[in-house]
């Protein structure tokens, strides 16, 4: 009985026969764990005291969030890069690029072996004939320590593509032609095998192409055959086969929320557009950032928008610069980012916001994959033509020069009315908070990773979140609470949030020996009560009941019994308080 590809793969890689619905061990070539995930793997690896199974064959990729903007990211990958140190591990910086590419291009996964990695889309490896896969943290830490996982050997099913499609149709427009056919879960638990005059066509780049969205239709992995790999026996069984006519395909897109919801370019064509994103796994590659250049050579993004472009490694990001490719995005208006991933699981590059309309060359759009706005999935080059023209359409229709912009008027954030007869009060009563700390800083009040929050509600959460020994002070103020500190109270930033974090909790008042010099204007300028006060820190006790005229600077300690005077609010900062803040 013949023998699939994926099954002559696990042979090779076994000491057991690969018959389809069996689980057999496989041996690893090649084994990888990215920022996403590394330190998860690393902290499994040691909690269970493990070694590695062979260093030469084990790889970190830090190609999700290389910069490490994000604080987490950042310290996941000083994890990772100590425990390579201490273990002979190679490493691709974040100088390098996508973990999947790189393994191809150096030619350390070859035709025929087998790579296992943190990222989902390892099954892009199936591009060039090999068994790929995205596992968790713990499958992937066994890998390092012995070499080898368990896999259940899946059917095979055969798709024949028919026909070649118009020029204008690229090897992204083809994989949503099968993302349509299939939907998102028709290849559920497959291994496919893609054949076809088109198929031996396509260079390393459209195979990728297609390559990296077996995961959006269920499948366990997408395989090319190719010369120098393993090849399907004349015989080999398969559970399906599929036969699908790409004659005259023209470029296709897929609508927000599904990957499979897929369309022609011209049944949403003239959909006005935010921004646009050109990279990911699946189009960050030499030829689709030439096809790019070559629709924004000698034009302009529309006014108003914007055009995100990451090549897929550093080698392809120097070819660029080679050829004058990023001069030529450079010149159209568009932002360049270095080599990665980008736009998925929070990348540095490609996120959107709320009810911004993106198109996108990426292979998810899943509500929250790429931010809070909603994202059209397409080919590069409709990417580029969209995003020159302002709107949704195609290369062959790419304007010389986008179309004036009309702007409705629209507000981003909920009006809130204010009783005309509400009176803040000029006294108030409540529990102290004493921390008998100078130069509280604002990134100890609240931390510069909270920065891209602007809802009041959501804020009070993260006060003192960086404030050794306060950490937990969020989940134990209550409304109403007054807080005692030392000097210089805010020093650091011009961030709001750490003034607004108090209010969000219901604080009554601040009282501080000083008060940095932004901070209290600041404080002062939202209506949020601050006062000075000067050689009480040491006389009140925590917890301790207090009363505090805003007018009178009169602080009385009920608990104790004992009367301090701060520094009465000033005229004008009365003034601006009870009329709610300065811009009330």
């Amino acid at each position: 009985m013949g023998k699939t590809i994926i099954q002559k793969i696990f042979e090779n890689h076994s000491d057991q026969e690969a018959n389809v619905g069996e689980i057999v061990d496989i041996n690893i070539d090649v084994r990888v764990a990215r920022d996403f995930g590394g330190a998860n793997v690393v902290k499994n690896l040691e909690e269970n005291n493990l070694d590695l199974d062979n260093p030469s064959k084990t790889y970190f990729t830090f190609d999700c969030n290389p910069g490490g903007c994000d604080q987490k990211y950042a310290a996941n990958q000083h994890i990772c890069r100590q425990y390579a140190r201490r273990n002979n591990v190679k490493i691709f910086d974040i100088d390098s690029g996508i973990g999947t590419h790189i393994v191809i291009d150096e030619g350390i996964a070859k035709p025929g072996g087998t790579i296992v990695s943190t990222d989902s889309h390892a099954n892009i490896l199936g591009a060039i004939g090999a068994f790929g896969q995205g596992m968790g943290d713990k499958d992937i830490a066994h890998a390092w320590a012995y070499g080898k996982i368990w896999f259940k050997v899946p059917s095979s099913v055969k798709i024949v593509l028919k026909g070649k499609p118009s020029p204008l149709a690229t090897p992204k427009d083809v994989v949503l032609r099968l993302l349509k056919e299939f939907g998102a879960d028709g290849l559920l638990g497959y291994s496919a095998e893609i054949y076809g005059e088109y198929v031996d066509s396509l260079s390393l780049d459209g195979r990728i192409t297609i390559a990296s969205m077996a995961t959006e239709m269920g499948g366990i992995i997408i395989l090319f055959h190719t010369n120098d790999g393993v090849q399907a026996d004349s015989d080999a069984i398969y559970e399906k086969t599929f036969e699908i006519d790409i004659s005259s395909l023209k470029p296709l897109i897929s609508r927000p929320g599904h990957p499979e919801d897929v369309v022609s370019v011209t049944d949403v064509k003239e959909t006005k557009v935010d921004s646009g994103f050109i990279g990911s796994c699946t189009n960050g590659r030499i030829e689709d950032m030439r096809s790019v250049a070559k629709i924004l050579k000698n034009r302009k993004i529309a006014p108003g928008r914007v055009l995100k472009i990451v090549p897929s490694t550093d080698k392809i990001w120097k070819k660029c610069l080679d050829e004058g490719l990023i001069k030529i995005f450079k010149d159209a208006g568009a932002l360049v980012g270095s080599a990665g991933c980008a736009g998925c699981a929070a990348g540095q590059i490609g996120q959107t916001g709320s009810g911004e309309v993106a198109v996108s060359s990426g292979n998810r759009n899943f509500v929250g994959k790429q931010g809070k706005g909603d994202i059209f999935l397409a080919s590069p080059a409709t990417v580029a033509a969209s995003l020159v023209a302002g709107y949704v359409t195609t290369e062959d229709d790419t304007p010389e020069k986008p179309e004036a912009v009309s702007v409705t008027k629209f507000r981003s954030f909920e009006v809130k009315s204010k009783e005309k007869n509400e009176q803040l009060p000029l006294k108030v009563e409540g529990r102290v908070w004493v921390i008998k700390k100078d130069n509280i800083d604002t990134d100890m009040i609240f931390h510069n990773r909270y920065l891209s929050i602007t809802d009041l509600k959501e804020m009070g959460q993260y006060t003192f979140n960086n404030l050794e020994g306060y950490k937990d002070f969020a989940k134990k103020a209550k409304p109403g609470d007054i807080i005692i500190v030392g000097k210089n109270f805010g020093c650091g930033s011009s961030r709001q949030q750490a003034v607004d974090c108090f209010k969000s909790l219901g604080i009554n008042i601040i009282i501080a020996e000083s008060f940095g010099a932004i901070y209290e204007r600041n404080a002062i300028n939202s209506a949020m009560p601050i006062m000075v006060a000067e050689n009480i820190l040491n006389q009140i006790n925590d917890k301790d009941e207090l009363g505090i005229d805003f007018k009178t600077g009169e602080i009385f300690d009920k608990t104790q019994n004992k009367k301090y005077i701060g520094k009465p609010l000033s005229k004008s900062q009365l003034d601006i308080y009870l009329r709610g803040g300065l811009l009330t």
